[in-house]
């Protein structure tokens, strides 16, 4: 009997990735998204109120930071709504997702998740507060700031961080 042959097996592994990735980003879409789950624990809420809190902790210095409510941080002559997409979540999702997807080790998985997660709010925080201050010293480029740099920021991170892992996960 004849085995597959490697092209085939790499289509197959390259296939349950994609099928993988798929499923598993629905799903977690699925759980943050419905309202029977958000009732119980109310991930992007929570997600939303730590990222929020910790903008307006590395904004504190520039005293712009009039106050903060929910995913609101009000500052001086602009308020900011941080809302899923701007949060930080989908692209934390859009990274582990693509860890949990790919074949490698749970231990490999778990400080790739783990890594990923401090690298990516990281970042985050640092746009949001760059967003900030692009609100009040150049309002006039803050939307396109916002639109054109900072949305693509987080997803473009997100693929760079699960390159970065893919190279240490398939180390031999």
């Amino acid at each position: 009997m004849a085995g597959r042959s490697p092209k085939k097996e790499k289509n197959v592994v390259i296939w349950k990735f994609v099928i993988t990735y798929v499923a598993l980003m629905g799903l977690f879409l699925l759980l943050i998204g419905l309202e029977p789950v958000k009732k119980v624990l109310d991930i992007n809420g929570i997600y939303t109120r730590m990222i929020v809190y910790l903008s307006a902790l590395l904004l504190e210095p520039f005293r712009i930071v009039n106050s903060v409510q929910g995913s609101v941080i009000s500052l001086k002559g602009l308020a900011l709504d941080v809302r899923f997409g701007c949060n930080g979540l989908e692209a934390f999702l859009i990274y582990t997702v693509a860890v949990l997807s790919f074949p490698a080790g749970k231990w490999k998985k778990l400080v790739g998740i783990g890594g990923g997660f401090v690298l990516l709010q990281f970042f985050n925080v640092l746009r949001i507060a760059g967003l900030a201050l692009s609100g009040i010293y150049l309002r006039e480029y803050f939307h396109y700031i916002h639109i054109y740099a900072a949305q693509g920021m987080m997803i473009a991170l997100a693929l760079l961080f699960f390159l970065l892992w893919l190279n240490y996960a398939t180390e031999r």
